[in-house]
This record gives structure tokens, C-alpha cells and sequence, in this order.
């Protein structure tokens, strides 16, 4: 049997969004995303958990620093999305329904390369709510 050895960062950020598509009608989009869809937006508090997976250096007895996750993790999506709209805020959201899977995708696509340096990315997993999250997986 192989086995992967991983690590998981947590962390939190608040932001306002509308699911909603421009080029369809107000009750179109409110037959599609419910309440989710109304003009003014809402708002979520997230979590974003972030999964790596590498080699056990055996002097650290780590895969990497989790400090070192966490400010990948702030400066390539925590900061630019806390506290924000992430329909009209977030440069690299703005084409994007902000579903909490198009933002899973999203963050995904911010976070593989940065953890590169020092690991793989194996997970990234947006909850929306205490009853929703969307995961993205290495396969």
C-alpha cells in the first residue's frame, strides 16, 4: 500500500457575493439561485482550507512550516478577498459566478504554484456555510 503524507491550514475571511448571471432575467436568476440572486448580495463567513502533501524532512519532522502555508495562503487569496464584494472587489473573480465552487477553482489556481516551491497541493476546500463546501482535488 502507498501512503501520502499531508498537512491541512485553516483559515477564515469574511466577504459579501451575488450569484447571479448578467445575461439572463431577475426571475430567471431568482429560479436558479433562490434568494442567492438578489440585487443587493449577501455575505458568508468562509473557511478556506488549504492540503499539501510532500516528503518528511527528517530534521524538521515537517512537510513544510505551517507558517509558511498560512502566508501563501494570505497573500495569494486571504488578503485580496477578505472583507470584500467578490462580484466586483476581487480582480481575478470578476468574470467568475462566485459559487463556492468557481471560488474553490479559483483559489486552487492562485495557490498550486506558490506551494510548489516547497510542496504539492492536494486539496482546496471553500466552505460556504456550516452545510456547504465545495473541494477541489489533486488526481
Amino acid at each position: 500500500m502507498t501512503e501520502r503524507l499531508t498537512i491541512t491550514r485553516r483559515a477564515t475571511f469574511a466577504a459579501a457575493h451575488r450569484l447571479y448571471r448578467s445575461e439572463w432575467s431577475d426571475e430567471q436568476n431568482f429560479q436558479i439561485f433562490g434568494p442567492c440572486a438578489n440585487p443587493g448580495g449577501h455575505g458568508h463567513n468562509y473557511v478556506l482550507e488549504v492540503t499539501v502533501g510532500g516528503s518528511l524532512d527528517p530534521d524538521t519532522g515537517m512537510i513544510a512550516d505551517l507558517k509558511w502555508l498560512k502566508q501563501i495562503m494570505e497573500r495569494h487569496v486571504i488578503d485580496l478577498v477578505d472583507h470584500r464584494n467578490l462580484n466586483t472587489d476581487v480582480e481575478f473573480l470578476r468574470e467568475l459566478n462566485p459559487t463556492a465552487e468557481n471560488l474553490a477553482c479559483a483559489f486552487w489556481r492562485r495557490l498550486v504554484g506558490a506551494v510548489a516551491e516547497k510542496a504539492q497541493l492536494v486539496r482546496v476546500v471553500v466552505i460556504e456555510t456550516e452545510n456547504n463546501r465545495a473541494t477541489v482535488e489533486e488526481i
